[in-house]
C-alpha cells in the first residue's frame, strides 16, 4: 500500500500547522500556570468583593503556590456574590472550617491565601464551597491612613514654621557653642577623671590599705593591753592628787601654812615692797652704799 500518495504537501502542512497550534495552546497555558496534563482537584470560593482578582491568579497556603483561580464566575441568582472556582494540586487537602483570604499586595495586585484550619478528621471534598474573606492588606491600611495624613498636614505645616522660627533665632548658635564647649569641658574632665583612677587612686587604695594594716597592729595591740592595771593606777593617781589638794587647802604643814596664812602674805607683800624701794634708792644714790677712792680719801 503505497501511504505516499496520501502524506501530500498540502496533509504535511496541516499536520504542522496543527502541531504547532498545539504546542502554541499548551505554551501559553503552562505560561499562565495551568498545567493541561497535571492531574488537579477544583474547589469553589464564594466572595462579595474579590477586590481586582483575575484568572489564573496564584493560589497560596502557607506560603507554597498550590493552585491557579480557573474561573471567575458571577452569581446571578444572588446578587453581591462572585464565585471563584480554583484548580489545586490533587494532593492538596482542605479541613473543614478553612477560608479563603484575599490579599492586596503593595503593587495593587491580589492574591488568594488559603487558611487552612486544624482539623484533622474532617475535610472538603472535591467541589465544595469554601468561605472566602477579603482584607484590605497593606495597601488598604495606606488607604485608610490618607485622611488621618491629610489632617495632619495642616499641623506639620505650623511645626514646621515654628522649626523654621527658632531655628532662625540668633540664640541658636550661642547656645550650639556653648554645648560644644560643654563636652569640650566634659572631655578635658573625662581624661583628667581616667588619669586620677589610673594613678592617684592606685596610691591613695595603698596608702589606706598600709592604714588599715596599722589600725589591725593598733587594734592587736590594744587587745593585749592591761586595762585593768592601767585604771588602777590612774584611781591611785587621782586618790594622791585629792590628797594633795586636800593637804593644800589645810594649815597643816609649810606649803599649806604659806598658801593659807594671811598675814605671812602680807609680810611677804611689804617685804618685796621694801626691797624694790632699797634697790630704787642704790640706783640714786650708789655713794652713801659704796665707798671708793684712789688714794684712800673718804668722802663724806
Amino acid at each position: 500500500m503505497n501511504l505516499q500518495k496520501y502524506f501530500t504537501k498540502e496533509v504535511r502542512i496541516g499536520i504542522a500547522g496543527i502541531v504547532a497550534l498545539c504546542l502554541l495552546v499548551y505554551g501559553i497555558n503552562y505560561l499562565k500556570g495551568i498545567r493541561m496534563f497535571h492531574p488537579t482537584s477544583y474547589f469553589y470560593v464564594k466572595y462579595t468583593n474579590i477586590n481586582g482578582l483575575t484568572k489564573s491568579s496564584p493560589v497560596f497556603a502557607d506560603g507554597y503556590k498550590v493552585g491557579i483561580v480557573s474561573d471567575i464566575i458571577y452569581d446571578y441568582n444572588s446578587p453581591g456574590n462572585v464565585i471563584v472556582e480554583v484548580d489545586l494540586d490533587q494532593d492538596m487537602r482542605i479541613p473543614k472550617g478553612s477560608s479563603a483570604e484575599l490579599e492586596t499586595e503593595m503593587l495593587g495586585g491580589v492574591r488568594m491565601n488559603i487558611l487552612l484550619a486544624n482539623n484533622p478528621r474532617e475535610r472538603h471534598e472535591i467541589g465544595d464551597t469554601i468561605p472566602g474573606i477579603s482584607t484590605s492588606g497593606l495597601m488598604g491600611t495606606v488607604t485608610n491612613l490618607m485622611p488621618k495624613v491629610e489632617m495632619l498636614l495642616p499641623k506639620m505645616d505650623s511645626i514646621l514654621v515654628s522649626l523654621n522660627k527658632i531655628l532662625a533665632d540668633e540664640n541658636i548658635p550661642a547656645t550650639l557653642q556653648s554645648l560644644r564647649n560643654m563636652t569640650a569641658n566634659l572631655e578635658v574632665t573625662s581624661t583628667h577623671i581616667n588619669t586620677l583612677v589610673g594613678r592617684d587612686i592606685p596610691q591613695l587604695t595603698s596608702k589606706l590599705n598600709t592604714i588599715g594594716d596599722n589600725f589591725v597592729v593598733i587594734s592587736d595591740n590594744l587587745k593585749d593591753f592591761d586595762y585593768s592595771a592601767t585604771l588602777h593606777k590612774v584611781d591611785s593617781t587621782i586618790s594622791n592628787v585629792k590628797m594633795l589638794t586636800e593637804r593644800l587647802n589645810s594649815r597643816e604643814g609649810s606649803i599649806g601654812m604659806l598658801l593659807n596664812d594671811t598675814q605671812l602674805y602680807n609680810n611677804l607683800n611689804s617685804t618685796t615692797a621694801n626691797a624694790a624701794s632699797l634697790l630704787e634708792d642704790l640706783q640714786k644714790n650708789p655713794k652713801r652704799y659704796v665707798h671708793f677712792s684712789l688714794f684712800g680719801r673718804k668722802n663724806k
